[in-house]
Formats: structure tokens, sequence, C-alpha cells
């Protein structure tokens, strides 16, 4: 039996700001920023954005592909959860309308709570085949103003239903995990900027990859010559540069650094142009290698490296399906993306500082340019969300 991704979607924010622009605000070499951590746009989600309208814009255009009654589950992935007890895939499908009988829930471990979703997900598609599983991976990258880690924010969802009729990839049923209680980035519930020690975090990363890696070949009886291309973490596009050639090395491939950059480097462009998205960046890095690559790569094999800090780690592997760019949206993804409003870094600042009362109390959120679902506002300490016209007329619009 085969188990994968029968459809894929990617929502981001409507709004971006230049890192060019963010560097000269910041007195540094836009380089630094550009080069030396390979971003050039971040996204920056509107007041009335959040995890579940991001998730729920991603997964109605996936769940279009296929037919919704079908949906056994939904699970959603984020580190940057609203509620301490309800999940977020709740309110998404409680917007898409899906059936009462379908299970709805939330996992978390950082970034790579994406990934056990998709095995928790083939799981249960291997004891009902005939059903379909709705993944969910939504989040918000948010660190302080003028930290190290600012240039590295972003936000954006990937939805992807799970199946035994997978129409994009395949993965294989060998993984290989490693898990270390370490304290490198970590997000205490009294902050809403997360905390990081980057140079740290950068090593046990790739740390993680190389034990996890390890444990993959046990599992699999795998070889590095065996993968045709690669995707990674993406909390920023060097990272997954790093990350390649490290592998490589360890690996003892005779591969040019050239010919391994070739491997990896059509899974930056949307990462590049988005920011960190955390439980969603491996998957948008896929989405990226099949809607960008030029060539066909039905039949290649991808190498799949997933790290959540703090820290667990999975490297697994998929198989392209045959005819896989019918069931891809990219025209529908690069016009999302090209349609994007730039913001100044006034604007982004002011939207950085806005904040939903802590208390409960009646709020109604000003409505900006987004997709098809918003977050309305607060009542009685419940979020209210709303679908929305698909295009709001330019004189309702608010621009923060």
């Amino acid at each position: 039996m085969k188990l994968g991704i029968e459809a894929i979607s990617l929502y981001t924010p409507n709004k971006y700001l230049s890192l060019e622009k963010l560097a000269q605000a910041r007195g540094v070499d836009p380089k630094k920023f550009i080069t030396g951590i390979g971003q050039e746009k971040m996204a920056v989600p509107a007041p009335d954005e959040d995890v579940v309208t991001m998730g729920a814009n991603a997964a109605y255009q996936a769940i279009q592909q296929v037919d919704d009654s079908s949906i056994d589950t939904v699970i959603f992935a984020t580190e940057s959860g609203i509620d301490q007890s309800k999940a977020a895939s709740i309110y998404v499908h409680s917007l898409l309308g899906l059936s009462s009988s379908c299970r709805s829930f939330e996992v978390k471990q950082a970034c790579c709570s994406s990934t056990a979703a998709l095995y928790m997900a083939m799981s249960m598609v291997a004891l009902k085949p005939e059903k379909r599983v709705l993944i969910i991976a939504s989040d918000v990258a948010r660190y302080g103003l003028e930290t190290a880690g600012e240039p590295t924010q972003g936000g954006g969802a990937i939805a992807m239903v799970v199946s035994a009729t997978p129409t994009i990839v395949s993965f294989d049923t060998e993984f290989g995990s490693y898990t270390e209680d370490v304290m490198d980035f970590w997000r205490p519930n009294y902050r809403d900027e997360a905390v990081v020690d980057g140079k740290y975090s950068i090593k046990i990363y790739l740390k993680a990859l190389e034990e996890s890696w390890k444990n993959y070949l046990k599992e699999s009886n795998a070889s590095f010559g065996e993968f045709d291309y690669f995707c990674y973490h993406l909390p920023f596009t060097r990272m997954a540069e790093k990350a390649h050639f490290h592998l490589g090395r360890i690996a003892e491939s005779d591969l040019s650094r050239e010919e391994l950059a070739v491997q990896m480097e059509d899974s930056l462009h949307y990462n590049r142009i988005i920011g960190n998205c955390y439980t969603a960046s491996l998957y948008i890095g896929l989405l990226s290698l099949l809607d960008t690559a030029d060539k066909d790569l039905s039949g290649k094999r991808i190498g799949m490296f997933s790290y959540g800090s703090g820290a667990m780690a999975s490297f697994f592997s998929a198989t392209v399906c045959e005819g896989y760019k019918k069931a891809l949206q990219p025209e529908q993804n690069q016009k999302m993306l090209a349609a994007r409003e730039e913001i100044s870094v006034e604007e982004y600042q002011k939207i950085y500082a806005h904040q939903l009362p802590v208390d409960g109390s009646e709020y109604k959120t000003a409505q900006h340019e987004t997709g098809r679902y918003r977050l309305a506002g607060i009542s009685d300490h419940k979020r209210i969300y709303e679908a929305v016209k698909a295009t709001v007329p330019a004189e309702e619009l608010v621009h923060a």
C-alpha cells in the first residue's frame, strides 16, 4: 500500500517586509541578511490573521481537490498555539464545514510536530485505507525587535491531505529519529516571543541531522547516493545549505559542493521570500521543489530532514508520484506571492506592537486584506472567526 500526499496547498499573509529595508533601518549591511542568512523578504501577518486563519486558508484550497466527506481526521501542528486547551483544528474544522464525525486535534514539538502528524496520519490511513487525513501546519515566527532573530521571522501555513491514493509524493515507512533534552529554542507561556540561543541551536540542528541520519541508515539500509533531492527544515535558507554540505561530508559523498547545492536549491525559493514558518517550513520547502524544479521529478527520491528545537528530529524519504504536476497549483502560488503588498518598517513595527486584549474583553479587529478567513475579534474570552469575501473592496481595507 502506498501512503502519501494527495493534495497540498500553501497560504502566506498578504503583507511582507523587505529585508534590505529592515537592514537599512537597523543600521547593518543588507548583505548580512540577503547573503549571510539567505533571506530577501519576510511575511507579516495582519492583526486579523493568526495560525487558525492561515491554516484554514491553506486547508480550504487543499480539500477542493478531494472528496472532503472522506476526511476522517484533522491534525493541526503548530508552536504558535492560541489556547492551552482547545485545539486550533477545532476552529478550522468549523470554518471548513467538515463532518461532525471527523476527529480533530493539535500536536506540538516545535517545528517537527508536522512530521509527527504526517506519520500519525499514515498510520491512521493504513488502518482505514478508504479514509483521508488533513494535516495543517501553521505558524508565526516571532522574535524581539532589533534582535539577532528578527530577520528570520515569517509566517504561513501548509495543508496536506494524506491518503492511500497519493498523487504528489509517497513516503517510505522507514525513518530515523533523534531526541535530546536541550534548551536551544523555547517559548514560555508568559512570552509572545521565542527565546533562542542561535549558535547553539545551529550546533544541535547539525548534531540531530547526523544522529537521525545514522538511525535512518540502520532502519532502511539506504545510502546517500540513492537520493536525487533533499529538503530540510528551514529557519533560514543558509541553514539548509550548511546542513546539506554537512550531511554530504558525513555520508562521504563524492559530489562537489556545486552538485550538492543542486540537490536542494529549488527547495529554498519560497522560504527566501516568506521567511521561517516553523512547522510548515519543511513542507513549504517540499512544495517549492515540486513547483519550481525545471525538470520532471516523477520517480525521483527525496531525502527529508525535520528538526524541532528542544529537541527532536527525523530523517525520512519520499518518492515523487508519476503525473504529480497535475495535482499541484504552481501558478496559483506564484500569483499569491506576487500579489503581496510590501509594507514599510514603520508599518511592520506597528503591526508587531498590536496585541489582543489579555483580559478577554470585547474587541473587534480591523479588517485587512487577507484570505478567505479572518479573526474578527474577541468576545467574552472567545476568539471569533469569520469567512470574508475573497476580494475585499479597496475602500474597506485597513492598512496597519
